[in-house]
């Protein structure tokens, strides 16, 4: 499945990923990290800083291989490591 596919851009622009990616792909994204977290959450993850370096690092692939824009994954992946605490108890 192909989902990574070149974005163009100039050096001094800077796009939102709602307007680089279609809703569509939004929504698998969000369904494929989704995915990602429940696969790799344990008891207490959100204690364990190796657990959450190895979350960030699945987020951040998930992200890429869906094309996200590279310039904004740091971000994202913030947003979905404080999001998933948030409902910790529904990902173990």
């Amino acid at each position: 499945m192909a989902h990574a596919r070149k974005r163009q851009k100039s050096h001094n622009s800077v796009f939102s990923a709602k307007e680089v990616m279609s809703k569509r792909e939004l929504k698998e994204l969000a369904i494929a990290i989704f995915q990602t977290l429940r696969q790799n959450v344990s008891l207490d993850w959100q204690h364990k800083e190796y657990v959450r370096a190895k979350l960030r690092v699945a987020v951040k692939r998930v992200l890429k291989e869906y094309g996200y824009p590279p310039d904004m994954q740091k971000i994202a992946v913030d947003r979905v490591i404080e999001q998933a605490e948030l409902v910790a108890n529904k990902l173990v």
